[in-house]
Order: C-alpha cells, then structure tokens, then sequence
C-alpha cells in the first residue's frame, strides 16, 4: 500500500507533463499576468482621478 501513495503523485505529474505543452503553460500564466496588470493599472488611475477631484473640486 506504502509504494501506491508513491506512485500515484508521480504518475499525475506523468499525465501532467504528457498532456500539457511547457508553451501552453507559460502563455497561461502571462495572460493571466497580463490582466491583472490591466486591472491593477485601471484601479490606480481611477482613484487618482478620484482623488484630484475631491481636492481641487471642494464642495459647494
């Protein structure tokens, strides 16, 4: 039972290595980087904007 719990772990990654591209892979995480960069940037300026207008617009 012992060399079972070995084997099915190595055999996954087996699977995994087998049926997945390294280039799938890496252009997977870049994408993913990418969007989050594009998000991350969007957010920022908007409470830039946000908050140039609550200073320099003042209240009426």
């Amino acid at each position: 039972m012992a060399s079972l719990k070995k084997f099915v772990p190595f055999s996954v990654l087996l699977l995994l290595l087998t049926t997945l591209s390294s280039c799938d892979l890496v252009q997977g995480i870049f994408k993913a980087g990418v969007w989050t960069g594009v998000i991350l940037v969007v957010v920022v300026v908007a409470l830039i904007i946000w908050l140039i207008s609550r200073v320099f617009g003042g209240r009426r």
